[in-house]
């Protein structure tokens, strides 16, 4: 279940990266919370997204200038992003989504959480250059 959770995750990311990459979300001046709604009504399911999805939006002038930080710090726990950046035409992109996966069988050895609460930190990410719109 978790690996078709990460690629739900990955398939919404690509797909609501792709409204900042075609202008979509600057020319409708999409606040941080609006493009989470718009994000929110591509996963119904899977997920609590009202509650569980963080957004981390940032741009760049240039593909060598990126930087694409850990959210997971040394105690293991989750540093939720606060960056919303969508940039304009031509400027590089990074969009990354993050959900704190519930793990309930840990036992027989096989436990994939990577924080310190028992879960399972699932991320997607994009990078594009941003359209000439």
């Amino acid at each position: 279940m978790v690996f078709f959770a990460a690629q739900v995750l990955e398939t919404v990311t690509q797909d609501s990266g792709r409204t900042i990459m075609t202008g979509q979300v600057q020319t409708a001046a999409l606040t941080k919370d609006q493009f989470k709604t718009a994000v929110c009504a591509r996963i119904s399911v899977l997920f609590d997204c009202a509650n569980g999805i963080y957004i981390d939006v940032q741009n760049y002038p240039s593909f060598a200038n990126v930087v694409i930080t850990d959210p997971i710090d040394a105690s293991k726990s989750f540093v939720p992003p606060t960056n919303y950046s969508p940039g304009g035409p031509g400027d590089i992109v990074v969009v990354r989504l993050f959900y704190q996966w519930p793990l309930f069988v840990t036992g027989l050895g096989y436990n994939i959480a990577n924080l310190n609460t028992g879960k399972r930190l699932l991320s997607g990410t994009a990078v594009f250059r941003n359209e000439p719109y």
